[in-house]
């Protein structure tokens, strides 16, 4: 009853049943997981927790990576005042590089919807939720708004470095941010999905280039660039800006542009930023202690 494969169809459905995206994706997973709806809200405050843990725990841990190629940056960011950025912008920053930087070191590891674009949703959602003094059921339904986009970017292209670029991992993510801010912020169903398209237009080509085959560099700050880049779709969004190109057609296009990387952008470290001569260095550093 509350099956959608598209953004068409959940706008559709919520005007249907007069509702938000939130609920009808709410209704979608009861249905197909034969649960309550309580139970399935149940799980979601479950993971919302352990997202808050992550950003307090990424703060709180201010070691190195392993490779010691990425941390204590979020640390240099709370340590300042905002110089350009407003604050709910350089939370956003701060959140997703502590949650990012705690992937790194091992932490538990939040993938929405992977764990290289780890820290984007959670940054700009509890980062808008909180200047806006959101409350535990508001959080619940930006997941849910951010959770529907999700889906159907998984269904209908990728989320996976490896197939689509990065593209497919951050720019889902700030998709998914973006919506999910509109949802905090009480916009409209259409407005959510605005921001969503407007997020993943603007990350299409994004290739995945992991430095010495790790999920760390550039993939830590790049999830701080896309919360805020989320952000920014939000507010679009909610001016009344609207994006040419309709949702569903941005997600195919998103889709053919993924299998037009060459393979040595995807994830392979082969290529881009993996190829320079300083990761190769770093590359060859790593090998050597793994071969003591």
């Amino acid at each position: 009853m509350f099956e959608y494969a598209t953004v068409a169809d959940l706008l559709n459905l919520a005007e249907k049943y007069n509702t938000s995206l939130a609920q009808i994706v709410l209704r979608r997973e009861a249905e197909e997981y034969e649960m309550e709806e309580q139970q399935v809200i149940e799980k979601m405050r479950q993971r919302l927790r352990i997202c808050a843990d992550s950003i307090k725990e990424g703060l709180y841990d201010d070691r190195l990576s392993v490779s010691g190629m990425v941390g204590r940056d979020a640390v240099k960011i709370e340590n300042m005042e905002p110089l350009l950025l407003g604050n709910i912008a350089h939370r956003a920053l701060l959140y997703a590089l502590a949650v990012s930087e705690g992937n790194a070191k091992m932490h538990k590891i939040v993938a929405c919807p992977t764990a290289g674009s780890c820290g984007i949703v959670p940054a700009a959602v509890f980062a808008a939720g909180e200047a806006k003094g959101a409350s535990k059921e508001k959080y619940c339904n930006a997941f849910f708004t951010a959770a529907g986009i999700g889906n159907i970017i998984a269904k209908n292209a990728c989320v996976a470095g490896a197939v689509g670029g990065c593209q497919a991992e951050c720019g889902t993510a700030a998709a998914m941010a973006a919506a999910a801010v509109v949802d905090i912020l009480d916009g409209t169903n259409v407005q959510a999905a605005q921001a969503a398209t407007l997020a993943l237009k603007n990350t299409l080509g994004l290739v995945c280039d992991p430095v010495a085959e790790l999920v760390e560099v550039p993939c830590v700050k790049r999830n701080g660039f896309y919360a805020v880049h989320a952000l920014t779709a939000a507010e679009m969004a909610m001016a009344g800006v609207k994006s040419f190109i309709p949702p569903d057609e941005v997600i195919a296009a998103m889709y053919e542009i993924g299998r037009m990387i060459p393979v040595a952008l995807r994830e392979t470290s082969e290529g881009g930023l993996a190829k320079t001569p300083t990761a190769r260095g770093m590359q060859n550093k790593l090998q050597k202690r793994q071969n003591r």
